[in-house]
């Protein structure tokens, strides 16, 4: 079974739950925590992670928070998984640093690579954007509420 990890999944939600928000808001982290129910310090943790790689901006002061660095739209599924993971590899050998004992004898390297292209290449069709329309519009209810 392919799976992500939790944080990588915590940091779909947050950057997903940022870009419900079409005015480009900062939002606190408590409030971030509070609105998708993943704990504040792990909220904090995967909010620093998005912003090394360049997905989000945090803000200081009383108005303080974190917002997304560009629209929605732009912003791949496939970066935030990277910001996160680190490269998409399905195994081992898919990702350009291996060190599986194994690769030099592989009889199946390059169809691994061929699939890890796929799914890679399926991770950057899907943006934020897509993730909050049309079948998650309670997202911005919810955070509405939080910041009322």
């Amino acid at each position: 079974m392919l799976r992500i990890s939790k944080l990588t999944d915590y940091g779909v939600v947050l950057a997903t739950h940022l870009a419900a928000w079409p005015d480009g808001r900062t939002l606190a982290v408590r409030d971030l925590a509070k609105c998708t129910g993943i704990p504040q310090p792990t909220a904090s943790k995967v909010l620093k992670l998005l912003g090394r790689a360049g997905i989000v901006e945090a803000q200081r002061g009383a108005h303080g928070g974190y917002r997304l660095t560009r629209a929605p739209e732009d912003i791949t599924i496939a970066e935030v998984i990277s910001a996160v993971e680190g490269p998409i590899g399905v195994t081992e050998c898919a990702t350009e640093v291996s060190a599986c004992e194994f690769e030099p004898k592989c009889d199946v390297r390059t169809n691994w690579q061929r699939i890890n292209q796929a799914v890679q290449h399926a991770l950057e069709g899907i943006r934020l954007s897509d993730m909050i329309l049309p079948n998650r519009p309670e997202l911005v209810r919810i955070g509405r509420a939080a910041q009322g």
